[in-house]
């Protein structure tokens, strides 16, 4: 008890207790005071290299230039033209097409196909880095414009040029002049024979369709030495080790009528792939005649024809005639429709089911709209050349007619 009671006397010492800070009340604060506002961080500095032209974009006008007075000269002077073409423009196209030779694909066509981007990239690009100011709008749109002045001039060192050459009837000696309806029909004739003669060694399906028996590499070797054997005949023409190109879009380039298209600034000869067998080894042998320089649709018809014949293969032969034989008959269909029906009663009747397999294909694609614009863009390109325009085309038969004339 006493202890307890000891223990009772002492003092209880304080512990120390939590500590609870208290938020204070704020201070007030007079109705007309504002808080500071930071200052806006100032606009980077435009890059000064945005605001002035840059020497590469002034040399590529003055290339311009120096591209518009040559093609005026080889308007002047086709001796000009052709010496220009054979040495220096052959030069540009071998070398676009060898760039381009080892891709499987077309590239033109792919550029086409990302076009939207590209620009939209374009637009993008230059409202975020570019275009702070007017000065620096005014300058981008020169960059851009310098880059379509760099692909006209391409245009004209690579092939534009070759528009304004000798012609190929002065070239080959052939007395080009107005057929009349019987040398339109004679020669429809001579080729109504090579046609029945070729078909038979040609496979077709069941009223149907010829079948082209070999893929389309195999069909590109074939015609580089088929052109190979015209050397003597057509000096003129370069040799060049180029490659076809398959269309992946072909359907889209049926409803615009076009069964192939050499692109100068890709050097390639791309191919429209859904047609009938019969027309790719004519076709090709025809883009291939542009990619060697020959420019006019008439000529470029008029040397695949004389390629396939030189090859050595039925099929591209029978093509060559075919094909041939379809732009005489036309013209004699229009001269003398009786005449015309003679002589298309005599094909071979394979041949004949192939002509009508071929009226039911071409049935879808004959009205289409956008056959229009790209007839009437074609139609003008060829204006601006010095060409009558898409009739230029048909114009191989009076090629033909002065051909066999000269080799009968």
């Amino acid at each position: 008890m006493k202890l307890i009671e000891r223990f009772r006397r002492i003092p209880m010492q304080k512990r120390p207790t939590a500590t609870i800070r208290v938020m204070a009340e704020p201070p007030e604060i007079p109705a007309e005071a504002t808080a500071p506002v930071a200052p806006a961080p100032a606009p980077a500095p435009q890059n000064p290299k945005y605001l002035r032209v840059s020497p590469l974009v002034i040399g590529i006008y003055l290339f311009t230039v120096l591209s518009a007075v040559l093609y005026t000269v080889s308007l002047l002077s086709p001796a000009f033209a052709d010496f220009f073409n054979r040495y220096i423009s052959s030069a540009i196209r071998a070398t676009t097409a060898t760039l381009t030779g080892w891709i499987p694909f077309s590239l033109a066509e792919t550029v086409l196909l990302f076009s939207p981007v590209i620009l939209v990239s374009l637009i993008v690009y230059a409202v975020r880095f570019r275009c702070d100011s007017w000065r620096a709008v005014f300058v981008y749109i020169v960059d851009i414009l310098a880059l379509v002045a760099f692909l006209l001039s391409l245009f004209v060192w690579s092939f534009g040029i070759a528009y304004q050459g000798t012609t190929l009837d002065q070239k080959l000696s052939l007395d080009r002049r107005d057929v009349s309806v019987e040398e339109l029909e004679e020669t429809a004739r001579i080729l109504l024979a090579e046609v029945n003669r070729t078909a038979a060694e040609v496979d077709f399906r069941p009223q149907d369709f010829s079948v082209m028996p070999y893929s389309l590499a195999e069909l590109n070797g074939k015609l580089l030495e088929a052109y190979r054997r015209v050397d003597d005949e057509l000096p003129f023409l370069q040799t060049l080790n180029s490659r076809l190109k398959p269309v992946i879009n072909s359907e889209l380039m049926s409803h615009a009528h076009i069964t192939g298209v050499y692109t100068y600034f890709t050097g390639e000869a791309n191919l429209n792939m859904v047609f009938p067998d019969y027309t790719i080894p004519y076709t090709a042998a025809h883009e291939l005649a542009h990619q060697r320089g020959i420019a006019r649709e008439d000529e470029a018809n008029f040397v695949a024809f004389l390629v396939c014949m030189a090859s050595d293969d039925p099929y591209i032969q029978y093509s060559g005639y075919l094909n041939m034989f379809e732009y005489v008959g036309a013209a004699l269909s229009g001269a003398s429709s009786e005449r015309y029906q003679a002589i298309f009663a005599e094909l071979d009747r394979q041949v004949l089911y192939e002509e009508i397999s071929y009226s039911e294909f071409y049935a879808k694609y004959r009205h289409s709209k956008v056959s229009h614009v790209s007839n009437a863009v074609n139609d003008t390109y060829l204006k601006l050349q010095g060409t009558p325009g898409a009739q230029s085309y048909g114009m191989v038969v009076d090629l033909a007619v002065a051909y066999y004339k000269q080799n009968r």
